[in-house]
């Protein structure tokens, strides 16, 4: 069993590197202990990502209702013959990570097979869904399942990924709208057009998410913290980016930072963390 299961996070590893070079950057500075965990969360959350997103000439309910069944049966046996899951399993059932996370989670990817717009409580369930609880597994892992320290830091990790979550939709409003017909801006349905206005709302609250988040993060362990940091940067430099140009801009191109730019960026993490402490953004 020990070979499949490190060829089980192997696949994992090669899944998230694949599909998000900014978060594997981050992974990759995290200390050895935590990068296997990590990487079978984000493999697995790729993989129903996937299910929604792009298998277009499939039975999207299907495939998903699929998965769920697969990932709660592995869980409760603690075997899958699907890699991805396999790791993913061996990780929830060490960190003890709460079933109701991945439910919520699974939900919020099944809303994407019937929504094109989201009313503000909806959107709220589905930003906790595809994002916050995302943070909170981490998190269950970083903590290495002490639900005492895990419960100090749980609103700034539901914060971080709701931030996370919002720029991603930014990002990629084009391609949301072109290939996916979906647009994540709350009661963008009550205007009937998406607008600057609209754009400046939710920029505001990812502010301050961002702002609320940063405490958090500087009390996580010492082996994630330059890694969950420099995710933050990157993210934070790419919120400055989309929230200079107007809506029209965002609907021509998808705003990027260089992966040049990302190595500079966790380099100026690295300095940040062993100078300043984390006392301040820049």
């Amino acid at each position: 069993m020990e070979l499949y299961d490190d060829v089980s996070y192997k696949v994992s590893k090669l899944l998230t590197n694949k599909y998000s070079t900014s978060f594997s950057l981050g992974i990759k500075a995290f200390t050895s202990e935590y990068q296997e965990p990590i990487y079978a969360v984000y493999g697995f959350v790729r993989l129903a990502d996937e299910i929604v997103d792009t298998f277009h000439d499939h039975d999207k309910k299907y495939l998903l209702d699929q998965l769920r069944t697969e990932t709660f049966e592995a869980i409760n046996r603690k075997i899958s013959t699907n890699p991805i899951i396999q790791s993913f399993q061996l990780t929830v059932n060490k960190y003890k990570i709460d079933h109701k996370l991945i439910t919520a989670f699974l939900d919020s990817m099944e809303m994407d097979l019937t929504k094109s717009n989201y009313g503000r409580v909806v959107y709220d369930e589905y930003i906790y869904g595809s994002a916050e609880v995302v943070g909170l597994m981490c998190l269950k892992i970083f903590v290495k399942g002490d639900q005492e320290h895990f419960n100090t830091l749980l609103h700034s990790a539901k914060m971080l990924g709701s931030a996370f979550q919002k720029v991603n939709f930014l990002r990629d409003i084009k391609s949301d709208i072109d290939e996916r017909g979906r647009i994540y801006i709350p009661d963008i349905h009550s205007s009937g057009e998406i607008n600057d206005t609209s754009k400046k709302e939710l920029e505001k609250e990812i502010e301050n998410e961002f702002k609320q988040s940063l405490e958090g993060i500087f009390k996580l362990p010492a082996g994630v913290k330059l890694g969950v940091y420099s995710a933050y940067l990157y993210y934070y430099v790419l919120f400055k980016k989309i929230q200079g140009l107007n809506i029209n801009e965002l609907l021509k191109r998808r705003v990027r930072v260089s992966n040049s730019h990302k190595f500079i960026l966790l380099v100026k993490s690295f300095w940040k963390i062993k100078v300043s402490g984390l006392n301040e953004i820049y």
